[in-house]
């Protein structure tokens, strides 16, 4: 299933298709949300070769991202970046249902 509504910024669609071009057997980011964090949810990153019945499918240029249909309640309207600055590199989610994250940018609350 194909989803318009988690969009990829073209920094993180770059960074996705570098990354899965250097693991074997793996083709898309799997973006998940799951209960903890500091802030009541976390998200999660992995690296995947399979997509299951229930996942949402999103692509740009050469970069796939699966998010299961539950993850997807979360994320809805998210976009899905990559920041490179002094602090680090990380993959970020822009999520406008949001209404508390931490610093750490992996933790939020709805």
């Amino acid at each position: 299933m194909t989803d318009a509504s988690v969009t990829l910024s073209d920094a993180a669609a770059k960074r996705i298709a570098a990354i899965v071009g250097t693991e074997p057997g793996k083709n898309a980011l799997r973006v998940s949300v799951e209960g903890g964090g500091c802030s009541g949810f976390s998200y999660k990153f992995d690296l995947t070769g399979d997509a299951t019945d229930d996942d949402v499918v999103v692509e740009k240029n050469d970069a796939k991202v699966l998010i299961d249909s539950m993850s997807l309640v979360y994320m809805a309207g998210s976009e899905i970046d990559f920041v490179d600055n002094l602090l680090g590199q990380s993959f970020q989610i822009k999520n406008p249902n949001a209404v508390a994250s931490c610093g750490c940018g992996t933790s939020f609350s709805i």
